[in-house]
């Protein structure tokens, strides 16, 4: 159904203040991107920042294009009868299907690789060592990015009973992150590489994030801000806490100085042991607030609408989240047990990793404790089987984790298989 603005009015497409200033942003984007193609050090800046300019450039047009048709047909918005935007997030679930089955692919092949070497096939751009980062991310943050980024779209709206703030925006932040993965999925294939855990993408790449990553948390602020429930559902603080940690994370642990602005290469502003902490600072916190809070999120809705039961017990999910923010982001040294790092910052680590058990299992325990008098779902409803596996799967996960950092257990894990079965 089309909903038609009032005459005067902004047109619903059309080129307001906010999009003008993303065209010019774009615009100069684009000029900027060009004269660093011209003037690159190596090959994979070039052809990254060729990527850039027409990145940029597209987005000027579709921006063109979506005020002219609405302008032509006196401002008509697609709406599907609910008055949310649910376009972007349609946009990222199919996103989110793309990427799945391209990181899997990706992880079938290596595995391959793994057993038979000849698979590397003797060239550079397919060797396990540019490949396997190449899965990693393209499950974390291509595949689980854009599941987060659209299911947050679509919680918030249907919580807060608002559509989502900006028109623009949204879109800005669904196309920016997924030009990000392909910017990074790219480079690693072309030998681009910070060489940090889950932080692989070079300063280029993420100077591109943190733009995205901040307009992001803009959205989802401002869509909270103008919320017609009095009540802020626990789900959006998740997700909040997943936004606002990430991006400090993200931050902290990509502090470089690149050789130049045309070279794709930079070097890391901290030396050695400390270098190591800010990357398992970085490391184990991505899986705790990208993963986790994130993920947790969904939990929080999802299961309680799938069920059509209330969440067993709210009270529990206020305590599971502030407890588990607090717990979460002290637990990163536990990945450098037995190594340079000061044994205080390792027996840091393991305590807090330990305290992180009762945190994790009462939010496991409330999401399936929300199906009592739902169980018979589960003969029925696909969809209730897999969040229920998913949840107990995170329990047993979550019970892994805090024994493996103790420094007995993890005296006998340390370097094994065992570690990469856990993660």
């Amino acid at each position: 159904m089309a909903v038609s603005s009032a005459p005067g009015s902004n047109l619903p497409g059309t080129m307001t203040s906010a999009a003008w200033a993303v065209a010019g942003s774009l615009i100069a984007g684009t000029v900027l991107s060009i004269i660093i193609a011209a003037k690159a050090q190596d090959a994979p800046m070039a052809a990254h920042a060729w990527l850039f300019a027409f990145a940029f450039a597209a987005g000027v047009m579709v921006l063109g294009q979506r005020h002219l048709n609405a302008t032509t047909h006196g401002g008509a918005r697609e709406d599907d009868g609910t008055g949310y935007n649910d376009g972007v997030v349609k946009a990222g679930a199919i996103a989110t299907l793309f990427w799945g089955v391209a990181g899997f692919l990706v992880g079938v092949v290596i595995a391959f690789q793994l057993a038979f070497p000849f698979l590397n096939l003797d060239t550079a751009f397919t060797n396990f060592g540019r490949l396997r980062p190449l899965h990693t991310s393209a499950v974390i943050f291509a595949f689980g990015g854009n599941a987060l980024i659209a299911t947050s779209f679509y919680v918030v709206q249907r919580t807060c009973r608002t559509r989502l703030a900006g028109d623009v925006a949204p879109w800005f932040v669904f196309w920016g992150y997924n030009l990000f993965i392909v910017v990074a999925a790219t480079g690693y294939l072309m030998g681009v590489s910070q060489a940090r855990e889950y932080a692989e993408p070079e300063w280029y790449a993420d100077l591109w994030l943190t733009i995205v990553w901040v307009v992001y948390l803009l959205v989802f602020l401002a869509t909270l801000a103008k919320r017609k429930e009095p009540h802020i559902y626990v789900a959006n603080w998740f997700y909040l806490a997943f936004i606002v940690t990430i991006a400090m994370l993200h931050i902290g642990n990509n502090l470089a100085i690149p050789e130049s602005f045309t070279s794709s290469k930079s070097y890391s502003l901290f030396p050695g042991v400390q270098d190591a902490l800010i990357q398992w600072w970085y490391g184990h916190n991505a899986v705790g607030f990208f993963l986790t809070a994130g993920f947790l999120g969904m939990m929080y809705y999802f299961v309680p609408k799938r069920a059509e039961r209330p969440v067993y017990s709210y009270r529990l999910s206020i305590v599971h989240f502030w407890s588990l923010i607090f717990l979460y982001i002290w637990a990163g040294p536990h990945h450098l047990h037995f190594t340079a790092l000061p044994d205080w910052a390792q027996t840091l680590g393991m305590t807090f990793s330990i305290m992180l058990w009762m945190p994790s299992w009462g939010g496991m325990i409330n999401g399936l404790m929300t199906l009592s008098g739902a169980w018979d779902k589960l003969r029925t409803d696909p969809v209730i089987r897999m969040l229920v596996v998913s949840v107990a799967f995170y329990g047993m996960s979550t019970f892994e984790g805090p024994v493996m950092s103790v420094k007995a257990v993890n005296s006998l894990s340390h370097y094994t298989d065992w570690t990469i079965g856990h993660v």
